[in-house]
């Protein structure tokens, strides 16, 4: 009697292959997510849904709140895992009271679980230019172009009990991570990677004002780019856990 490959394969190698599948011809900006997509993307977030810190062999890290001076190095940092044309793995780690800064994903899809402890998820979406837009706040005219009219649609705090948050190229696409209440550590997937060279840069964002709303929870805001902030950087850690092939 052989064996079932879901008992022989670590899960974080099923999640690999399933987002390999997931992702060969994912929809791109403004096409519709046809049947079999959107199939393999639920059983993707079903695998997510399962993985835990241990899975990855990462032990959660607790904040030294007794370190004086407080401890250097990056406020978070990331461990890469696998990358293909498709799509890259990896998790990362932010430490007690960092966040990653309002930012985007050109053309590209995303998954998030969180591994242990909190993250509080902001998401936006883009709006187009449309008859009757709030007035733009005033700005220097050099910065005028760097003006993105978007809507907050969701505040959010995810545990390892959470499900996957799921961005696409048309909705939830730019999001602020923050740690809430110590270190926390998430698994990150991203369809397909970052690239500038293909026109997939990580573009940095600041909230200016909030346009007036009526009759929804949802906010619109003007957004304006900026350079990546000071505070924020990523450093590097190995991946501790099972390999991954593809």
């Amino acid at each position: 009697m052989m064996t079932g490959d879901s008992n022989m394969t670590s899960i974080v190698q099923r999640i690999a292959r399933q987002a390999l599948l997931t992702f060969r011809s994912p929809p791109r900006v403004g096409e519709e997510a046809g049947k079999s997509f959107l199939e393999n993307r639920s059983q993707l977030k079903s695998l997510m849904t399962e993985v835990r810190a241990a899975d990855l062999k990462i032990v959660p890290r607790r904040a030294d709140n007794n370190v004086s001076p407080p401890l250097r190095g990056p406020p978070v940092t990331y461990m890469h895992i696998c990358e293909t044309d498709q799509f890259s793995m990896g998790v990362f780690l932010l430490k007690s009271g960092a966040s990653i800064p309002l930012h985007d994903h050109p053309g590209m899809h995303g998954i998030l679980k969180v591994m242990y402890g909190k993250v509080r998820i902001s998401c936006f979406d883009r709006l187009e230019r449309q008859g009757g837009t709030p007035a733009a706040p005033p700005l220097p005219p050099a910065q005028k172009g760097a003006l993105r009219r978007s809507l907050l649609r969701s505040t959010e705090v995810y545990t390892e009990e959470s499900g996957p948050c799921v961005l696409s190229p048309d909705r939830d696409n730019l999001h602020q991570i923050d740690a809430v209440d110590g270190p926390t550590a998430f698994m990150d997937i991203l369809a397909p990677p970052y690239d500038p060279d293909d026109g997939r840069d990580c573009h940095y964002y600041k909230v200016l004002t909030e346009a007036e709303v009526k009759n929804t929870e949802q906010k619109e805001v003007w957004l304006v780019e900026i350079s990546q902030p000071p505070e924020f950087w990523c450093g590097g850690e190995p991946y501790p856990g099972p390999e991954v092939c593809l």
